[in-house]
């Protein structure tokens, strides 16, 4: 059985399909491509297909992951390609490696995101970034199953910063763009509860919502304060063909294989 795992993207208006409507989409796109899917067991059969720590509805995202197994080996670049032609455009599938490691969930632990805040004056958000940086706690409130939840949102956020967005033009309503990196922990802290606590420490509250993005997610460095590609181990862990080998697979390939 062979393991392919794949990134994908929601963008645009596809920000705001749910993780359910993304798995509708991928399982028709699964039949179309004709991928060989190895199927669970049981009287319900469904197709294995892992997913780990998808972006929340209404947010964009460059960087969510899936896990798929398969019945017979495929070039995972080739799958890639009929996956993606298959999927509406928005739902990128943008990147895919055959899984030669162990635990991709447990390397998904932080997120880079970014969020853009129209209507709100750059010079705000740069006095209430420092007023969140400098607590030590800022207590927030969501709304869960069992009523409402009070958690800290400060201990989970290892960098908040504002950084350059598009100069403003005469007439255009000021924006500022926040960029944070957010551990994974429990319960999880979400850039709309980052947001939250901004109100809370220094009163920003935009006049819109925020567009948010996930521009990446994988595992910490700590000494470095950066999230590392959760695939790269898998591309590390590929067997190197032999040159001669690699010759001999040009020489015979088509005339004409791998134009578009």
């Amino acid at each position: 059985m062979q393991r392919i795992r794949l990134r994908y993207t929601k963008r645009g208006r596809l920000r705001f399909t749910s993780h359910r409507d993304f798995q509708r989409a991928f399982e028709r796109a699964l039949r179309r491509s004709e991928v060989p899917m190895a199927y669970s067991a049981g009287f319900t059969p469904h197709p294995k297909v892992s997913y780990a720590n998808a972006a929340p509805t209404g947010t964009g995202s460059e960087a969510e992951f899936l896990e798929i197994a398969l019945t017979e080996a495929r070039d995972p670049e080739v799958l890639r390609g009929l996956l993606d032609a298959s999927m509406p455009a928005g739902l990128d599938i943008v990147d895919a490696v055959e899984a030669r490691t162990s635990g991709l969930a447990e390397r998904l632990t932080a997120s880079v995101w970014e969020m853009r805040l129209d209507g709100v004056d750059p010079e705000d958000v740069r006095t209430a970034v420092a007023a969140f940086n400098d607590a030590e706690t800022v207590e927030v409130q969501r709304k869960a199953k069992n009523g409402i939840r009070t958690f800290d949102a400060r201990a989970a956020v290892a960098d908040l910063r504002v950084v350059d967005g598009p100069a403003d033009r005469p007439g255009e309503r000021p924006c500022a763009i926040l960029r944070l990196v957010v551990r994974h922990v429990t319960p999880a802290v979400r850039p709309d509860d980052v947001l939250s606590g901004l109100r809370a420490v220094a009163d920003l509250a935009p006049p819109v919502p925020a567009a948010v993005t996930r521009l990446a997610q994988g595992l910490f460095d700590e000494e470095s304060g950066t999230v590392t590609d959760p695939l790269a181990p898998d591309r590390e862990a590929a067997p190197t063909a032999h040159p001669a080998v690699a010759g001999a697979a040009v020489a015979t390939a088509p005339e004409g294989a791998g134009s578009a």
